[in-house]
């Protein structure tokens, strides 16, 4: 049995614009929907989200299905327990939230590699391992993973070189609703200080050779990030659709 190959990780290097979804909601039902609908990669988020590592299970087993669209799976936090759990059962992208260091960066890097490179936890009949099937693994598995760190406070944009230069990390995602909070516009992700920001940052980590990326709640702000660099980009949520969309269907029948 092969090893699973990871197109997202691929398709950052190579600085293929990916566009994704997030999917806050928890269930595999919801999560097959998404992925037949078009999108290179979703988010399966358990930061904030009722979801947690037994319900990302069988998402990315309904996902895999697909094989058009990767799964990026966002742990709640930077924790390399929750790292080992979500790779364990299959995740091969982490967006590890809430770096804002390169000590930290470096702690979520350790969490995906296998020692002496890491500290992730050696278990050889995982889901992730085909229950044993692959040979190997261990030593392999790293070619695959894909980890993308969150930045999303002052310290980290002043930090942002160092984290983004770290051997092991892919991508850099700027996280706009706490960005905005830490530069005093909560609530207020649109702010021109905030924006001005993000389009800072994401120059900043295209100078670095890692891949930005980012989340747009509307469809304009996702074109101005693209058109500013992002390479991975979030174009909306799954709860946020919903909704909108059946609050304007049930205002169009109220009169």
């Amino acid at each position: 049995m092969q090893l699973p190959t990871n197109p997202f990780k691929r398709a950052l290097r190579a600085g293929q614009q990916q566009i994704g979804l997030w999917v806050s909601m928890p269930g595999a039902y919801g999560a097959e929907l998404l992925a037949g609908s078009g999108f290179d990669w979703l988010l399966l988020d358990t930061e904030h989200s009722p979801s947690d590592v037994t319900t990302v299970l069988p998402q990315l087993q309904a996902v895999a299905a697909y094989p058009s669209v990767s799964a990026v799976v966002r742990p709640a936090w930077n924790d390399k327990v929750l790292v080992k759990r979500h790779l364990d059962i299959g995740a091969q992208t982490l967006l590890i939230p809430y770096v804002s260091t390169e000590a930290e960066a470096a702690a979520a890097v350790a969490s995906m590699r296998y020692p002496t490179r890491g500290v992730r936890g050696v278990a050889g009949t995982t889901r992730a391992a085909r229950f044993g099937r692959i040979p190997e693994y261990a030593k392999r598995a790293e070619d695959e993973l894909c980890l993308l760190v969150q930045v999303e406070t002052r310290e980290a944009l002043d930090n942002l070189e160092a984290i983004a230069r770290l051997d092991g990390i892919d991508g850099v995602f700027i996280g706009p609703a706490d960005l905005a909070a830490a530069l005093g516009h909560l609530g207020e992700p649109g702010h021109p200080e905030v924006q001005s920001a993000i389009a800072d940052g994401i120059r900043r980590i295209r100078a670095c050779g890692k891949a930005p990326g980012i989340l747009a709640m509307d469809e304009a702000g996702a074109r101005r990030y693209i058109d500013a660099g992002t390479v991975f980009t979030a174009v909306g949520m799954d709860v946020a659709i919903l909704a909108r969309e059946t609050a304007r269907l049930a205002a169009a029948f109220r009169g």
